[in-house]
């Protein structure tokens, strides 16, 4: 018996043992639950063959040593152990396997025992409810692995609304993002960004919701989707701003009807579009347009350097009302061979041991100074990311969120 559920073992680890699943990147949807069975596990197919084995392990090694120890020392009734470990490692159906086998081993080691010293009916019942224990125990545990699996899908499709994948060359732009939020399981935070193309040009925004939590998500997919629509549909990059802040006034007054607290809600956010020919306000392709509401400055990174991009900031979104005023456009010149970079403010606020912020700029000038190519956005991006993350000393603690985006060689038209 004990041989031909070993053989049997043997043969369904590598069919009953956890089968990964795909791990999606920025621009790969999802797999959904439905395509995964109970057993899945996020571990390689080898390591889990060889997990599947190591209770099988402890088995034989439990059997062995009774075998060899005096009958005053019995360790047979250390078989109940087994089933467990396989509840912590495998599948379910691989631990009923494990139970089963671990209760036809006892039986066959300790009941026909030539000896006084026998563990015997006690000790067959011991793991008989161990075995029936491990199959309880790997059960919830694979319906908890179940409900994270759902619970990381639904962020994972939250963030994708919020941040939906952006193509790398896209409505004559090349750009690079990269975002980590400080709640690692919501996957999304306060933080923003877009590139939406248009008649008017390619407009791109990267903006930063005030507070954390789940309200400062809500108030971000408003104000994206107020973005997208605007952008694509106002002629002027000022009524665009104009709109974001009204949606941030609108969502205040929805959240406030439902007896929630947004009266202190604001958005930081940075706007620069890129205007066709006949658009632009100096009709060529040589400047940008930007409305900067309360942001940091953005950055034109090139071969030579780092500037500042554009003039001092506005009152943020959410609070343009105060004024009255029309949000001011400023045109600047950007060279073809610069990026223009966006970062927000979990990038400069990162500290180091003695407190002292990240110096963005000074960092990205000696940088530049030994590798010119480094204006690239992807590679900007990487640098930015970790230069910030090395600079602090207990990681990055708020949502961070870089962006770098510049003219394509050859511009492509709005899709």
């Amino acid at each position: 018996m004990v041989k031909h559920l070993m053989e049997h073992l043997m043969e369904h680890a590598s069919t009953a043992a956890p089968t990964p699943s795909p791990r999606p990147d920025d621009r790969t949807a999802p797999t959904t639950l439905a395509d995964q069975s109970p057993d899945e596990e996020r571990t390689p197919r080898h390591r889990s063959a060889l997990l599947a084995l190591l209770p099988a392990l402890v088995l034989v090694a439990t059997v062995v040593i009774d075998v060899a120890t005096c009958e005053s020392f019995r360790g047979i009734i250390w078989v109940a152990l087994v089933p467990g470990l396989a509840a912590l490692l495998c599948g379910l159906r691989t631990t009923a396997l494990y139970g089963l086998l671990t209760v036809g081993t006892y039986a066959a080691v300790d009941i026909p025992y030539p000896g006084g010293a026998l563990t015997g009916l006690p000790g067959l019942i011991l793991v008989m409810i161990s075995a029936a224990g491990a199959l309880a125990v790997c059960g919830a545990r694979l319906s908890a692995a179940r409900r994270a699996d759902h619970i990381r899908e639904v962020a994972e499709t939250t963030r994708r609304t919020v941040l939906r994948p952006l193509p790398s060359s896209w409505a004559g732009l090349d750009q690079a993002a990269a975002y980590t939020t400080a709640d690692v399981a919501a996957r999304v935070g306060g933080d923003f960004y877009d590139i939406q193309p248009s008649s008017y040009g390619t407009r791109l925004v990267l903006g930063d919701v005030q507070g954390k939590g789940l309200d400062a998500v809500a108030c971000a997919s408003a104000l994206v989707g107020s973005f997208r629509e605007a952008a694509f549909h106002e002629p002027d990059l000022a009524d665009v701003a104009l709109r974001m802040d009204q949606r941030v006034r609108r969502h205040q007054d929805h959240v406030q009807a439902l007896g929630g607290d947004e009266s202190e809600r604001f958005a930081t956010a940075a706007l620069i579009s890129f205007p066709t020919n006949g658009t632009a306000r100096h009709h060529d392709d040589a400047h940008v347009e930007l409305v900067n509401c309360g942001h940091l400055t953005p950055l034109a990174v090139g071969p030579d350097g780092v500037r500042p991009l554009g003039r001092a900031a506005t009152l943020p979104l959410g609070m343009l009302g105060l004024t009255g005023e029309k949000p001011s456009v400023d045109v600047v010149a950007v060279r073809a061979d610069e990026t223009l970079l966006l970062v927000s403010d979990g990038v400069t606020e990162a500290r180091d041991a003695d407190g002292a912020f990240y110096p963005l700029a000074d960092d990205l000038d000696c940088a530049l100074r030994t590798d010119p190519a480094l204006s690239e956005p992807r590679r900007l991006v990487r640098h930015v990311r970790a230069a910030a993350a090395r600079h602090t000393a207990h990681g990055l603690t708020d949502d961070t969120t870089v962006l770098a985006v510049r003219r394509s060689p050859a511009r492509s038209t709005a899709g």
